[in-house]
């Protein structure tokens, strides 16, 4: 068949969540169906990427956005009853370019709701809308962690995108959630539509445990360091745990490893044993080189890739319940499950002060993800679904 995916970022390379799963999925796609890629750039380097996709022979249009732009346009929107979502993401350039290709093609595959509105004109496609996290439950959440105003404007935007959902959800043939606890949460949500769950997966040949590297004390925090919940995250670890951690474990220390910090995340690394790295080229020498893997997330849905490739590099993992919710593991034999202040300076002092059990949940985290989350087998429903759609 020939499918048109569309996604929020040009979906190569994959070194952030979003792009690992979209080209996975990309990829699995087009062992059997010609694919056409429609997606947002956001900078120079997703027009690279995009070129070269559309040289490995999968055509990719990539429109410009201005996400800074974008929000001040969507601002107007709060007077209304549309989400503030489908104002930022909302480009007619893009909407023209889905238009021209729906015709020649049999399935239109959406990743994220936000781009599922632009497929809602093409009801002769069959079309697919993969939400990955429910957007509207994580907005919910940032309203439940926010003081007024953005608590009002959060909640706002859980109400008004819940709404949208709810329509795409019913008049799309399936909907694709990454993990049964969000499926769960959609059917709570949008009783009656069809659901299915797809799980993410992690390279287990690319990430691969380096014991011998490890270093004695060293944490690390791997991920894309605008994003409020790593934001939130790693802010509270820095301020309220590792100081207490390292009254108790001196030689304690935190890497906290991913591109785009913000000022506030930069200001993190002037606090005793932080190191702020930006963006790396492979975060899996600062993933060797730790002892622990820590995922203090407070507002988090879906599988954590951080979580994930942790675990395959056989890393003991420490993580809060929104942390790891997604990742069908057993705490206390696959990670450690912390999350009061508390339990995360216990958790993460047992770990450093005993290597030996460290090593060995390590390698227990790595035989989990052998067992479960192998690419190849976590896509299976993907040819299963696109087999229903012929």
């Amino acid at each position: 068949m020939r499918v048109l995916f569309l996604s929020q970022r040009v979906p190569y390379p994959p070194n952030r969540g979003d792009k690992i799963t979209t080209w996975r999925l990309i990829e699995r796609m087009r062992r059997s169906h010609e694919v056409r890629v429609v997606a947002f750039a956001h900078d120079n380097e997703d027009r690279q990427a995009a070129s070269h996709l559309s040289g490995l022979g999968i055509p990719t249009t990539a429109i410009p956005i201005d996400l800074r732009r974008q929000k001040l346009r969507a601002l107007p929107l709060l007077f209304g009853s549309r989400p503030l979502t489908l104002g930022v993401y909302g480009s007619s350039a893009l909407q023209r370019a889905v238009d021209e290709l729906a015709p020649s093609c049999d399935v239109g595959y959406a990743y994220s709701s936000s781009m599922g509105a632009f497929l809602e004109p093409h009801a002769r496609l069959r079309r697919v809308m993969h939400f990955a996290e429910l957007d509207s439950d994580k907005w919910r959440q940032y309203a439940e962690r926010s003081r007024w105003p953005m608590s009002a404007v959060y909640a706002r935007e859980q109400r008004t995108l819940l709404a949208f959902e709810r329509r795409i959800a019913h008049s799309f043939d399936e909907n694709v959630l990454c993990t049964p606890l969000e499926q769960r949460v959609f059917e709570r949500e949008i009783p009656g539509a069809r659901s299915l769950v797809m799980r993410n997966g992690v390279d287990l040949a690319f990430y691969r445990p380096q014991p011998e590297r490890a270093e004695p004390g060293h944490l690390v925090f791997v991920g894309v360091m605008d994003y409020l919940p790593n934001i939130d995250g790693c802010t509270w670890f820095v301020r309220e745990i590792l100081p207490r951690l390292r009254a108790r474990c001196p030689t304690a220390r935190l890497s906290i490893v991913g591109s785009r910090p913000t000022p506030e995340v930069f200001a993190l690394g002037r606090e005793p044993g932080v190191t702020v790295t930006g963006f790396v080229e492979d975060p899996r020498e600062w993933l060797a080189r730790a002892s622990v893997s820590v995922a203090p997330l407070r507002i988090a849905r879906g599988i954590q890739n951080k979580v994930l490739e942790a675990l395959a590099m056989g890393l003991p993992v420490v993580g809060t319940t929104s942390a790891t919710q997604g990742v069908e593991g057993e705490p206390g034999r696959d990670f450690l499950l912390a999350n009061s202040g508390d339990e995360q300076v216990a958790a993460i002092a047992r770990l450093i002060e005993d290597p030996q059990l460290a090593r060995k949940l390590g390698a227990q985290g790595r035989a989990f993800v052998e067992s479960r989350y192998d690419w190849d087998v976590a896509l299976r429903p993907l040819d299963e679904l696109l087999a229903r759609l012929r």
